[in-house]
């Protein structure tokens, strides 16, 4: 990690050092400040480094997760209108989950305290990530072969499994979820995950992958080395 990033110099050098410490353990809580602190192995400089590290991570991250839920959202909402209707997230012969029910009537709710009109696509915009990323479990494989696999296609032109969508979400969702919650996620293989995100969003829209990886940060930011993390026996 770069010293001079949040400041194993500045920390060091200043007489100030373990009020400083003190002060950020406390604003951050013990329970929260004690990941890092386990990580490195009771070093708070380290510790410090791993959670700023973990911030500028997160914030990089943000980009591609953006793009993805976005693109994912918008071509799911395009296929099943084309396929059925515009309001085919509210028709329960097609939405299978009652949770997933219960989202679209949340999202309405939401819609209508902000005094607006309850439009179908303020809708798909105000429904949550899990109801899209459930759109790929089992029980939507019938879903996915009718009409929903019109949503991505390989480069190379080849369709693609309802799986193919399914495996890389699930651990994406908890990243995402755990970023929005300003949890550590030093501890995943975020290279491997972003490397799906991007490959995902390709399948979806290839111009928006490239946006991504214009824009996106991750590269710059994680580190090319391992992150070296205390485990505990």
């Amino acid at each position: 990690l770069d010293n001079n990033r949040w400041g194993r110099e500045e920390l060091q050098d200043s007489d100030d050092a373990a009020s400083a410490f003190a002060d950020l353990e406390h604003a951050l809580s013990l329970e929260r400040f004690g990941r890092y602190l386990a990580w490195a192995n009771g070093d708070r400089t380290r510790a410090v480094e791993l959670y700023t590290l973990n911030t500028r991570v997160s914030e990089s991250l943000y980009t591609p997760l953006q793009m993805l839920e976005v693109t994912l959202r918008n071509r799911i909402h395009a296929v099943m209108q084309d396929a059925h209707h515009e309001t085919w997230f509210q028709d329960e012969a097609i939405i299978l989950k009652a949770r997933q029910i219960e989202q679209v009537g949340m999202a309405i709710s939401d819609i209508q305290f902000d005094r607006k009109d309850v439009t179908p696509g303020r809708i798909v915009a105000a429904l949550t990530f899990s109801f899209w990323t459930t759109m790929f479990g089992p029980d939507y494989e019938t879903l996915w072969q009718q009409a929903l696999h019109r949503i991505a296609r390989r480069p190379d032109g080849k369709g693609l499994r309802r799986k193919d969508f399914s495996g890389p979400l699930h651990p994406i969702r908890t990243i995402r979820n755990r970023i929005a919650h300003h949890e550590p996620v030093l501890g995943w293989d975020l290279r491997k995950h972003y490397g799906n995100i991007l490959s995902m969003t390709e399948w979806l829209s290839p111009i928006a992958a490239t946006w991504c990886r214009t824009h996106c940060r991750f590269e710059d930011v994680y580190p090319q080395e391992r992150i070296a993390l205390h485990q505990d026996d």
